[in-house]
């Protein structure tokens, strides 16, 4: 059961305490019937995000989070996560929420993707937002 965090050359990891977040992200996925096995997080800026973003999905704009499930069954949780710093930051401004709200809220939602949330239709994004809701109200004091 592990959780990295890793960045792109001239990207910082944002500064929380990693042990929590990883308890915290683990607690979420268990409260929805999956197991973290091994999910990798990469912290990039919006032309690395780009760059996989054409390449990998053939999308030709900026994006928030790019998940790659790696799973080979339902026995648990083992994917890669893209983060664009950038856009975490342009999106805690533009919602008014700040980065360190807004990097959560985007950490959990790909692990809420990977224990089965999906937000294709309104919808399924109502749900997704809910349970995106009800994992922050559980965001452990002193996680940065």
């Amino acid at each position: 059961m592990a959780i990295s965090y890793s960045s792109q050359e001239g990207v910082k990891v944002p500064g929380f305490k990693r042990r929590l977040m990883g308890s915290w992200l683990k607690s979420v996925a268990a409260m929805h019937g999956r197991e973290i096995i091994d999910v990798a997080y990469q912290f990039c800026d919006n032309p690395g995000i780009l760059e996989f973003n054409k390449k990998f999905l053939g999308h030709n704009y900026y994006t928030d989070i790019i998940t790659f499930d790696n799973s080979q069954s339902d026995e648990g949780i083992i994917a890669d996560i893209l983060i664009s710093v950038d856009e975490v930051a342009l999106n805690g401004e533009e919602y008014g929420t700040g980065f360190r709200d807004e990097l959560l809220r985007v950490m959990v939602h790909g692990i809420l993707h990977l224990s089965g949330f999906d937000d294709h239709t309104e919808e399924e994004s109502l749900e997704m937002r809910k349970a995106e809701d009800e994992a922050l109200a559980l965001v452990p004091e002193g996680i940065f």
